[in-house]
């Protein structure tokens, strides 16, 4: 019975992990899209990737991709991480997890 308990913990924290994932990505992608609609287009990349990786934790931000795009006065910022096998920082699964946000570009006059 307890292997049984340790595989039932074991998996339920790697679902605590994915859904974790999914939430930093939401937010790094929130985070990016709001920076680069503050930012002037020719400083947009730079901005959106600075602050789509500020607020991950370390273990995240390695494998993290952070991109940028926008037209016609509407941002959109997606954010690629990496889903940690059981202990974040170590070994990740070959699939990953993410984050789309999208915002109006704000008028600077």
């Amino acid at each position: 019975m307890t292997p049984l308990i340790l595989l039932t913990l074991v998996l339920l924290w790697q679902f605590v992990l994915l859904g974790y994932t999914y939430v930093l990505a939401g937010n790094a992608a929130d985070e990016a899209v709001r920076a680069a609609t503050e930012a002037g287009p020719g400083e947009r990349q730079g901005a959106c990737e600075a602050a789509g990786r500020d607020k991950l934790p370390s273990a995240w931000q390695g494998g993290a991709r952070v991109s940028c795009s926008g037209g016609g006065g509407y941002v959109t910022a997606d954010v690629t991480l990496s889903v940690p096998v059981l202990f974040p920082g170590t070994v990740d699964f070959p699939f990953e997890v993410t984050g789309h946000a999208g915002a109006v570009e704000e008028e600077t006059d």
